[in-house]
């Protein structure tokens, strides 16, 4: 599959807007890039972020890339090394799956809450956000499919109406957006995603909860399997 997000050099990073809505300052627009970069693949774990070349190909002074350095090490998908600065963080396999698995049970927890039946307007959004994600796919634009597959599973979980539970689920998502390069280069892995929200949306429409609970426990298994194969290539069994 093609990635047709260019991979050029902005000329003068402006403020933008964020997934939530608002302008974000400039130090969040670094980090949303520098993230977006490691979803796309054209950052790998272990690769250093040396401040002096994000500089220059941000246009901007050190203050700032430090603060989206700062922010992306709080979002856990940078971290810091003593007297070698940034790199992007290496998850294992080990470690992705033992946070997937907190993942799935907090996951069916937000399914087992969710009230049914949902409000027309609430499935009316989810089967918009589907067929935004399922076109972004046919396009082979990763960077739509990852915020669409975003919005879609916020919204998603946001029915159940728990607070915490919503943002200890998306804390942990996005955690291991690091890894989401892996299953992205996989057109088998993204079709599959596609069909599972379709069933998740018929699922919610026939009241079928315990399918729909089958359905976000598998979901979650493709991504981490797809990183492990990956990280074995590029690290090594021993690894």
């Amino acid at each position: 599959m093609t990635n047709r997000v260019a991979a050029k050099k902005p000329a003068a990073p402006e403020p933008v807007g964020n997934v939530d809505g608002g302008v974000q300052p400039l130090a969040l627009m670094i980090a949303d890039k520098i993230e977006e970069d490691i979803v796309l693949g054209r950052r790998h774990p272990r690769e250093r972020l040396i401040e002096q070349e994000l500089c220059a190909y941000f246009g901007t002074h050190r203050g700032d890339v430090r603060l989206a350095l700062f922010e992306l090490e709080k979002r856990g998908i940078v971290q810091r090394i003593p007297n070698r600065g940034a790199i992007v963080r290496d998850l294992t396999p080990k470690e992705v799956q033992e946070i997937y698995a907190v993942r799935e049970e907090l996951e069916v927890m937000a399914i087992r809450i969710l009230p049914l039946p949902v409000a027309p307007a609430d499935l009316g959004n989810l089967i918009a956000l589907q067929q935004q994600h399922s076109r972004a796919v046919d396009a082979g634009d990763l960077l739509a499919v990852f915020y669409a597959n975003l919005h879609f599973h916020r919204a998603l979980f946001g029915l159940c109406g728990n607070a915490c539970l919503i943002e200890t689920i998306d804390q942990l998502a996005q955690k291991v957006r690091v890894i989401r390069s892996s299953a992205n280069a996989d057109a088998a892995v993204l079709d599959r995603a596609r069909r599972d929200h379709v069933k998740m949306i018929e699922a919610l429409q026939g009241f079928a909860r315990d399918d729909l609970i089958a359905l976000t426990r598998r979901h979650l298994k493709a991504a981490p399997e797809a990183y492990a194969r990956a990280y074995r290539l590029r690290f090594g069994e021993a690894a």
